[in-house]
């Protein structure tokens, strides 16, 4: 679908010794460059008396890209740490990379070598999951139907929101946006023309 976009599912971290170097790597989804902006300072502030604190992050909706070597010879460190984000075809994440030296220099390709892994578990860490547009929809029906049209919308890719039952079944559910045509002839074909949905929501989400 063209709509989707690939980023973190949830913040989390993992870390890598080289040459008694040790490199922690942090992954979070952010929505914009100032959050982005927060969570570096975050993990620099807890990590105030690491050697560097290099990092690297690429937000959706502005098109921004920024790295900081923090240090780091040029292009050893930053640089490394966005490629493994495009590389993963990831957007709307950053990317923190902390370093405490261990009085052995690695050298430039060990540098790239240690932040491109270092990167590369954090990220593994956090996930990676694919978000879309999906609509969420309503539908009520008896408890006769009940069975058989929950099945239908599980079989058809859907995801359960929520349910009720009052005097009747209200399904609230979502579909990825593009499908629904398809959702409602199907529908109409088990129900014998008897069910219809609502659109209630779109939403940006991703599906597990």
């Amino acid at each position: 679908m063209s709509d989707s976009y690939k980023t973190l599912f949830c913040e989390n971290n993992d870390e890598y010794i080289v040459k008694h170097s040790r490199f922690i790597g942090y992954a979070a989804p952010v929505k914009t460059e100032q959050e982005a902006l927060d969570f570096i300072a975050r993990i620099s502030k807890k990590h105030w008396d690491a050697k560097h604190n290099v990092y690297a992050y690429v937000i959706k909706d502005s098109g921004v890209k920024r790295y900081s070597d923090d240090g780091e010879p040029q292009g050893t460190a930053g640089m490394p740490v966005l490629n493994v984000i495009e590389q993963q075809g990831l957007t709307d994440c950053v990317v923190v990379v902390t370093r405490y030296f261990g009085g052995i220099l690695l050298g430039g390709g060990g540098l790239v070598r240690a932040y491109s892994h270092t990167a590369k578990i954090g990220i593994d860490a956090a996930g990676v999951i694919t978000l879309s547009k999906w609509l969420v929809l309503k539908i009520v029906c008896d408890y006769s139907a009940y069975g058989k049209i929950e099945t239908f919308i599980r079989d058809f890719g859907g995801v359960s929101e929520n349910n009720e039952f009052g005097e009747n079944v209200e399904l609230c559910f979502r579909i990825e946006k593009g499908t629904e045509d398809e959702f409602d002839k199907k529908l109409q074909d088990i129900s014998n023309g008897k069910i219809t949905f609502e659109i209630i929501d779109e939403i940006i989400a991703g599906k597990k």
